[in-house]
């Protein structure tokens, strides 16, 4: 299995976490830090999973991201001031994952110009809504903000920071700003009085761009981290193809840059900046290169993701080092993104459900308490890819029990604890504890609306019910409702054939008045649909037992009749 350490060597973090002895080594790399780059230049690490830059140009101070919150942000400004009063007069995006805190900015009386890729903001709005449970459960399994601070499951790191979100930072403000400036491909300008390069190079986010500035020789990006790129996001994400990872990095090579400055770790300043960047953008196409190699021969998915192996010179140099996702799930996610989930294994061409063909595979080999026994010899053998299949078998069967949960939890804690990669650590533990009834992840299995979010675009909210349509309720429905919002905006939701399909609400059978409030307030949580109907602040034109009917086919508590 991956890179694992030892039985015998598992050591303790600072706060007792156990762990592979180079992923406790790594989290020194990800403590609080504010570098100075060259002498222009500053590079927070250590403040939240991203770094905020700084760079000084003769007009005043550019900010390059802004973190999670605007007290993330708050926080870098004050180390900030303690090396400059410079006013800061512009702000960058790298790209949208890391924009939230950048009211913090104007909060010190500045007036800035924010520059960044016209992606933002639809990458911004297009994350929840229909994949919500499933990113939210991601999210929390990856990064591990379930887990304690300390004892031996404790969180050690992200791989990329130190956490998802520092605890430090609660309760987390949000302070996007848009940008005003923006751009689709490349753009050339001045700010702050400098010149400034700027190129789109899709990384983790399609909206990713890297930053030059000729006259410090200092370069800005997300494609050099301080990990083995994650081609693959254990948490759930779209494919991050390679190819053109490959393009902006050499285009970070063809700069020549004196001082490299990533989204996350520690700056890079040298004569071999150069060598190192090439490195990296070798280890990417290597697991490219070598994916499609075995895919021509036929290999199946298993068999090209055993097959390939980072070489040497890649594992002993930290920047491409498994520390955040591994080698072997970046090629079954490069096959995936090429040719989709069929392998050319005939097994998986119609395969059992899992609960019939875990039964079948328990019969086979004797029955419950062989496959028990084979699990515990696996684990003591050291085989932990054999125990973990054995024990999922029995527990997503028709027989399980909790003491099969347990043995399974087990075996994810012994991955746990002897895997370089965070996020394998993270989703491990997290799983483990779930198994054992520590923690309860149901509500990340469930569809929740934010009041926000639904305040901000109710007729997205109203089109993203129908990811939550129980079919077989829907049986024989054939109604449209229109909502018409005190704002004078109206939308519409018509469900035919066991399918419901967003409209306009023109052609609606059925009405719904009332204000956005009130349907964010249905939608949360805060406020049962036919309380709100009951009240007077919901008003229906039409058949009630239509509208009953209509709102029983979703799964939504509050829809609920009473």
């Amino acid at each position: 299995m991956h890179n694992l350490s030892p039985q015998n060597d598992i050591r303790n973090g600072p706060q007792g976490q156990a762990a592979h002895p180079e992923a406790i080594a790594h989290r020194e790399r990800l403590e609080l830090n504010f570098y100075s780059v060259g002498d222009k230049a500053w590079c927070l690490v250590g403040n939240g999973l991203s770094n905020q830059t700084f760079v000084r140009g003769p007009e005043g101070i550019i900010a390059i991201d802004s973190g999670e919150s605007v007290e993330e942000m708050e926080a870098a400004l004050k180390l900030l001031r303690e090396v400059t009063a410079e006013p800061i007069v512009a702000c960058i995006y790298s790209h949208f994952h890391y924009v939230n805190g950048t009211q913090a900015i104007l909060n010190e009386g500045n007036h800035i110009e924010i520059y960044g890729h016209e992606g933002i903001a639809a990458n911004l709005a297009r994350f929840g809504g229909e994949v919500a449970p499933r990113s939210g459960r991601g999210l929390v399994q990856q990064f591990g903000t379930m887990l304690t601070n300390d004892g031996a499951d404790g969180l050690l790191h992200c791989g990329l920071g130190l956490f998802y979100r520092n605890p430090s930072h609660a309760p987390f403000t949000a302070g996007y700003l848009p940008a005003g400036v923006t751009f689709t491909d490349s753009m050339q300008t001045k700010i702050a009085g400098l010149d400034v390069l700027m190129n789109h190079a899709p990384s983790d986010a399609t909206d990713s761009i890297t930053i030059f500035f000729p006259e410090l020789g200092l370069c800005v990006n997300n494609l050099v981290w301080p990990a083995l790129f994650n081609v693959f996001a254990i948490r759930g994400e779209e494919y991050r193809d390679p190819r053109i990872l490959l393009t902006g990095l050499d285009q970070i090579v063809d700069f020549e840059p004196q001082h490299l400055i990533g989204a996350h770790g520690p700056p890079l300043s040298g004569p071999n900046l150069d060598a190192s960047v090439l490195n990296y953008r070798d280890s990417i196409q290597f697991l490219w290169d070598q994916t499609v190699r075995q895919i021509n021969k036929g290999a199946t998915l298993a068999e090209a993701a055993h097959a390939i192996t980072l070489p040497d010179r890649f594992l002993e140099d930290d920047l491409t080092k498994e520390f955040y996702g591994v080698a072997e799930h970046h090629v079954r996610q490069i096959h995936g993104g090429l040719f989709g989930w069929f392998d050319e294994d005939e097994s998986h061409l119609f395969p059992l459900s899992t609960v019939d063909r875990n039964d079948r595979l328990i019969e086979g080999f004797g029955g419950h308490a062989q496959v028990e026994a084979k699990v515990t010899e696996a684990i003591e053998n050291d085989d932990l890819r054999w125990a973990v299949e054995l024990a999922t078998w029995l527990v997503r069967c028709s027989a399980t029990t909790q003491a099969n949960r347990d043995t399974l939890a087990t075996c994810l804690r012994t991955i746990a604890q002897r895997t370089t990669a965070a996020n394998i650590r993270n989703w491990c533990l997290t799983r483990a504890l779930e198994l054992e009834g520590t923690i309860n992840l149901d509500r990340h299995r469930t569809h929740r609306f934010s009041f926000a979010q639904v305040l901000a675009d109710p007729a997205r909210s109203i089109a993203t019910l129908r990811v939550i349509l129980n079919p077989d309720a829907a049986v024989g429905i054939e109604d449209e409702i229109a909502w018409h919002f005190a704002d004078g905006s109206r939308c519409g939701l018509r469900i035919r054939g066991q399918v419901a399909v967003p409209t306009d609400g023109a052609q609606a059978n059925l009405i719904l008045t009332m204000s956005p409030e009130t349907w964010a307030s249905i939608l949360s949580g805060r406020l049962p649909f036919w309380d709100a109907v009951t009240e007077g602040i919901v008003s229906i034109s039409g058949a009630d037992d239509r509208v009953r009917g209509f709102f029983a086919a979703f799964d939504l508590p509050g829809f609920a009749n009473r």
